[in-house]
């Protein structure tokens, strides 16, 4: 560390003990997922949420869109953000001005209102805080630490998801007004999240070279440069397709009250399930399938395979009460492999070999594409329902196959472009690394 640092009291990581960079770790995964919480509750609590602010299917989908696009209009400026100002100011003002917005949602306003809310949630959740998900991680550990280190930090996402989300169950279950429930569990994800914030100001230090002044707002000659690199625009449409259908197996849990009149608390569990618990296995097992296979969108094909298939079942199953387990144990397995593939759904840009210089535009590019499905996919699929009543599900499948067949044949051809203009690159560096052994043996003979 410089003596300039030293002065202005910043730290690295190799100043920091074990205890703290693990402490930060922890505070960063646990916030990922306990901030996202609020704006995606119906994924989970879909007909209390409803039932409480009283509004039909569109209107609970027209705030997740709202959100969506207040999203889309921040990731990109997000990084610059994060490039900016502290780590700590900006992770302490998410957390709080967060805190703040969900104290209010809890009020259960007017759905106008609430959308003014999740446009404000898009600010402060991923203008201000999105960028402090990646970058404190890495500023607490080395350069070959960072892998392992993210990865532990999606394993502890997913255990927090589980964690909070039984306990938001309980607290349904256990007050028998759906709105006094849902205010009580809006209360404490408020709290939750303002806790968060507080103890930031004490665990994240002013790092070293976390601030670059010398950072552009955007460059469009990157940008161009990103989206003319072979693959990146098939990568794009590929995530673009894994998300809108991941997102799409939200409305499982409705399927299953809806069409088999499922117990609510029964829908619960599996919906926690199927949004946090699946991923303590689909995200291990597909990510060690993409290193096996040293193909992430081979294995992305396959998910979306085997998720079409199970799409398919919903369509061709009998809405029988009776099978309600069946359908349960169906809408598991779907939450496997959509979360799977979402998992890894941004790793096809490593086989594209997108020079590190414009790696940051690329995946800002990927981030915009990507979340896209939030911007209309749940006020789509929201008035579905409200038009068709239990007959939208087929329509809401469908859809669902759509998108993973688009998905398909994206891969399919980012495949292509990967055999036709980097395969030979690694023909030519096999070649030439094998010229260079028998160089090498007949020197020595």
């Amino acid at each position: 560390m410089s003596l300039l640092a030293k002065s202005k009291g910043e730290v690295t990581y190799k100043d920091l003990t074990s205890l703290h960079k693990w402490a930060l770790v922890v505070l960063i995964s646990m916030g990922s997922s306990i901030i996202y919480a609020p704006m995606y509750l119906k994924n989970v609590f879909y007909d209390p949420l409803m039932q409480a602010l009283g509004c039909s299917n569109a209107d609970l989908g027209l705030m997740v869109s709202a959100y969506g696009i207040a999203a889309m209009i921040c990731y990109l400026p997000s990084g610059i953000v994060a490039d900016k100002f502290r780590m700590r100011t900006l992770a302490v003002g998410g957390f709080l001005a967060t805190a703040v917005l969900v104290g209010v949602y809890a009020l259960l306003p007017s759905v106008q209102i609430c959308l003014v809310l999740f446009v404000l949630m898009g600010v402060t959740s991923i203008l201000v805080w999105w960028g402090t998900r990646f970058k404190v991680i890495r500023l607490c550990c080395e350069e070959d630490e960072y892998a392992s280190k993210i990865g532990i930090s999606y394993s502890i996402y997913g255990v927090t998801g589980l964690v909070i989300g039984l306990i938001n169950a309980g607290i349904i279950a256990a007050i028998s007004n759906v709105v006094a429930g849902v205010q009580v569990m809006l209360v404490f994800l408020a709290v939750m999240i303002a806790v968060l914030g507080v103890a930031s100001i004490f665990l994240i230090p002013d790092f070293a070279g976390e601030i670059n002044k010398d950072a552009k707002l955007f460059s469009v000659k990157e940008a161009l440069e990103a989206i003319k690199h072979p693959g990146v625009i098939w990568a794009c449409v590929a995530y673009f397709c894994v998300y809108a259908v991941y997102q799409g197996a939200t409305y499982t849990t409705p399927y299953l009250t809806q069409c088999f009149d499922a117990d609510g608390n029964l829908v619960n569990v599996v919906g926690l399930i199927r949004t946090y618990g699946i991923g303590l296995i689909a995200g291990p097992v597909v990510g060690f399938l993409a290193t096996k296979l040293k193909s992430p969108s081979k294995v992305i094909l396959g998910a979306f395979i085997l998720s079409m298939a199970v799409l398919v079942g919903f369509i061709l199953f009998p809405h029988d009460p009776g099978s309600s387990l069946v359908a349960a144990v169906l809408v598991v397995v779907f939450g496997f492999t959509t979360y799977g593939a979402f998992s890894i759904g941004s790793s096809p840009l490593s086989e594209i070999k997108i020079p590190m210089r414009i790696f940051g535009t690329a995946a800002g590019l990927l981030s915009v594409i990507g979340f896209l499905p939030d911007v209309f996919i749940h006020t789509w699929y929201g008035g579905l329902i409200d038009a068709q009543g239990i007959a939208a599900y087929n329509s809401i499948f469908g859809f669902e196959i759509m998108f993973g067949v688009i998905g398909c044949l994206c891969l399919i051809m980012l495949l292509r472009s990967i055999k036709k203009h980097f395969g030979a690159e690694t023909v030519d560096a096999a070649e030439e690394a094998e010229a260079q052994q028998i160089a090498g043996g007949e020197a020595t003979v």
